[in-house]
């Protein structure tokens, strides 16, 4: 691990000045990729701020619109959560999904997200729900958030505070897991709502995105039936030693169908 400098704010505005301030300053939310590649000097920060002192940056808020939750919220407070399971049962679902019981107790919601881990869970959510990132400069739209592998739209220095998810009519989230890391192979959220059906896909490409072909067929019946002959091309798609693009273009259809089916209740 190469040298910096250590900061821990106790205020937004102290965590952004702290960034403002180093030339090539991180922040530490939940620390279960950034420290990762810092030890193994894939990653050479020169300042490192960490949000754990931020109390303003952690908690839910249910209204009976949205579910807000502030970005340094672990994963299992997520997952535990008894009105997150009332507003969205998908979405305590899926946080209490994620990796194994350690991860989930240090890993954050805003942290992943940053990340943009293209086989993380919370970026289905994102684009599947039409939640908005809301930073310590603006609010971006969900479906504008991901642009690429590893790589949003945040700028140098931008912090995210809080993610608003809209409540929906019905959501649900299926991934197909790999069996060591439990990251998604492929993970996909569908929801309908006031703004219509939303597919919101991670694993299968560089980074989350929505299936439109999906929300169209959906949109029309909200049920598995509708998906029949509706299929992705597997051109752009992710293929690894786990997984070629066209089984992971069978695996969204299968997944697909199989939230539809847990979404209205099969």
């Amino acid at each position: 691990m190469y040298a910096f400098n250590y900061q821990r704010p106790s205020e937004v505005s102290g965590a952004a000045s702290a960034a403002r301030s180093g030339a090539d300053a991180r922040f530490l939310a939940g620390g279960q990729s950034l420290v990762q590649a810092m030890k193994l000097r894939l990653s050479q920060p020169s300042d490192l701020i960490d949000l754990g002192g931020v109390a303003s940056l952690a908690g839910i808020t249910v209204t009976a619109q949205a579910v807000t939750i502030g970005a340094m919220t672990r994963h299992d407070q997520v997952a535990r959560s008894a009105e997150v399971a009332r507003a969205i049962p998908a979405l305590a679902a899926l946080a209490g999904g994620i990796g194994d019981p350690m991860v989930r107790n240090a890993g954050t919601l805003g942290g992943s997200l940053a990340h943009a881990d293209p086989a993380a869970c919370y970026p289905s959510a994102i684009v599947g729900l039409g939640a908005t990132v809301q930073t310590d400069r603006r609010a971006i739209a969900g479906d504008e958030f991901f642009t690429g592998l590893f790589e949003t739209a945040l700028q140098p220095g931008e912090l995210i505070v809080s993610v608003s998810f809209p409540i929906p009519k019905r959501a649900a989230y299926v991934k197909f897991k790999h069996p060591a890391s439990r990251f998604a192979m492929v993970g996909v959220c569908v929801s309908e709502g006031p703004a219509g059906v939303r597919v919101g896909v991670t694993g299968a490409r560089s980074h989350a995105f929505r299936w439109s072909a999906a929300e169209t067929a959906l949109g029309k019946s909200f049920s598995p039936a509708a998906l029949d002959g509706v299929s992705i091309p597997a051109a752009g798609l992710n293929a690894d030693l786990h997984a070629g693009a066209d089984y992971r273009a069978s695996l969204v259809a299968t997944i697909t169908r199989r939230a539809v089916a847990q979404a209205s209740g099969g």
